[in-house]
């Protein structure tokens, strides 16, 4: 059986929609003759946990481990304590303290090109010593962080095994560092380090069909494409019993920057024409939400069709998805989000929900919607299509009709993505 070293900076019992991507690869890679072999940290400092995703991961996958250091409690103790911040991301358009500002530049001129920089130096140690010992067919990175990739970058130079970084995110177009205080030194630093890891390896690996284009525009290797996706095992089984309530979920973390000022107008407007519907409707938010997203609920009178049912293990995502009655899927509200595909998308479609997304009508989670037939994609000022979808559906439960999708979702499951992987590293 191949060998496949796969270097991640998130893995249980670190949580969220990245760490699932690679941990479903390692589950179906040995029937694809494939043995993966992971190097993850031994004290990460993770925004959030699931340890439940531990026993995703077979017992014959090596997992090894190795110590980071990382900048956070330090940045924590100077915003006064663990938890001082309410918000999903720092790094946003919005106001920020003097304290604030000054981590932000320290982070976005001494961290480069992120703050898990420093586990690059003792993982390449770390890595030679076993590599030589245990040799591997292949290396992926996975980033973010993409200070992963220069791990594989330095050990693929050294040792002359072939490398292929995953980018489950864009690196120097990706929308947010816009927002960081880079100096034009730094700046031309971070598309440098960009290039040469685009140049150097033996292919790139990207997860969003955009992100393809714009990653072959940079370099002359070549670009595959393998998207995230869903698990069928996770959604076997009767579908969990619903309330009877009108229930319009969203899971995982809910930003200001994705904050659907206009999908909220229209409920509240939609509530006061109709008492009925303002009883039967509920808002469900599982995972991390900010602020600004419940006072822009309350300011059109919906406080009290909310229910923040905070983090959650992923089979409680996945159980609170299937027993929807419309998933909502607002993008945060930036250009440069267009060739993103969140991860949860594709398990919105496997729990065969309708869904409204709102985002880039032109953008990559809007091709997948139209493709699957599983929803809408509206601009975010467009309170029409938001209103006529709504209505719809709303006139569907009133008549006891199950609101459910049937379009063909096959070459998103995991064991057929994984299949491809197994091509791509056999190459």
């Amino acid at each position: 059986m191949k060998r496949v070293l796969i270097i991640a900076y998130y893995w249980p019992p670190s949580g969220g929609s990245g760490v699932q991507r690679w941990v479903k690869f390692c589950k179906y890679l040995p029937a694809e003759g494939w043995q993966p072999v992971v190097f993850a940290p031994e004290n990460a400092d993770y925004p959030s946990l699931d340890p439940t995703l531990e026993s995703e991961v077979p017992a014959s996958v090596e997992v090894l481990r190795g110590p980071i250091w990382e900048p956070y409690a330090a940045y924590r103790k100077l915003l006064g304590g663990k938890g001082a911040s309410t918000q999903v991301t720092e790094i946003s358009s919005g106001k920020k303290t003097w304290k604030q500002r000054l981590s932000l530049w320290i982070r976005a001129n001494l961290f480069v090109p992120d703050p898990r920089v420093g586990w690059v130096k003792p993982s390449v140690k770390t890595l030679k010593a076993y590599l030589a010992e245990h040799p591997v067919d292949v290396i992926v990175t996975t980033g973010p962080p993409h200070s992963v990739h220069l791990i594989g970058q330095q050990l693929h130079k050294a040792l002359g095994i072939p490398w292929i970084p995953d980018f489950r995110d864009p690196w120097s177009r990706m929308y947010y560092l816009k927002h960081l205080p880079m100096t034009r030194r730094t700046w031309k630093r971070l598309l440098a380090m960009e290039k040469s890891v685009l140049d150097s390896c033996s292919t790139v690996l990207a997860c969003t069909p955009l992100m393809q284009e714009d990653f072959q525009a940079m370099t002359t290797t070549p670009v595959a494409i393998i998207t995230n996706g869903y698990d069928e095992e996770d959604f076997s089984g009767p579908a969990p019993t619903t309330d009877g309530q009108f229930n319009l979920v969203h899971t995982g973390l809910f930003a200001a920057d994705g904050n659907p000022l206009m999908l909220w107008k229209v409920l509240g407007q939609m509530a006061a024409d109709d008492p009925a519907f303002r009883e039967a409707l509920r808002l469900r938010l599982v995972g991390r939400v900010d602020k600004e997203i419940l006072e822009a609920l309350d300011r059109e009178g919906l406080s009290g069709n909310i229910l923040v049912l905070g983090p959650c293990n992923h089979s409680e995502a996945v159980r609170e998805q299937r027993a929807a009655t419309l998933l909502l899927l607002p993008l945060r509200n930036d250009p440069q989000y267009r060739p993103i595909l969140p991860g949860k998308l594709f398990e919105y479609l496997a729990a065969r929900r309708p869904v409204l997304g709102i985002g880039q009508t032109d953008g990559a989670m809007a091709r997948v919607l139209a493709d699957t037939g599983a929803g809408i994609t509206a601009d975010w000022e467009d309170s029409a299509a938001m209103r006529s979808f709504l209505e719809s559906a709303w006139k569907q439960f009133r008549d006891g009709r199950v609101l459910a999708t049937s379009g063909d979702i096959s070459p998103y499951t995991r064991r057929n993505l994984t299949h491809a992987l197994a091509v791509l590293l056999s190459d």
